[in-house]
């Protein structure tokens, strides 16, 4: 299985987590996904009375250095764990 199609599956298994993840790791999956689809941020930041926009610019603009592949790669790394907390904490 290549990246993308690794990306593309672990995209769809975060959909899938019966807990939602903290507002911190939903922030970081936010900007490695946009940075492995879109690319670099774009657009400007968000004004401050926008402050779920902005935080989610943030994100994104904090990771705006990382390739597409990289950008995925991190974004596969970080459901996976998200997946074995939530197993873990289930088994417990």
């Amino acid at each position: 299985m290549g990246l993308k199609e690794e990306f593309e599956e672990q995209a769809e298994k975060v959909k899938k987590l019966t807990a939602s993840p903290s507002n911190e790791d939903l922030l970081i999956l936010y900007g490695l996904y946009k940075q492995a689809t879109v690319g670099p941020v774009t657009t400007s930041r968000p004004g401050m009375f926008s402050m779920k926009e902005r935080a989610k610019w943030d994100a994104w603009k904090a990771v705006e250095g990382k390739s597409t592949d990289e950008a995925m790669s991190d974004y596969i790394t970080k459901v996976k764990q998200l997946l074995e907390a939530e197993a873990s904490s289930a088994s417990a």
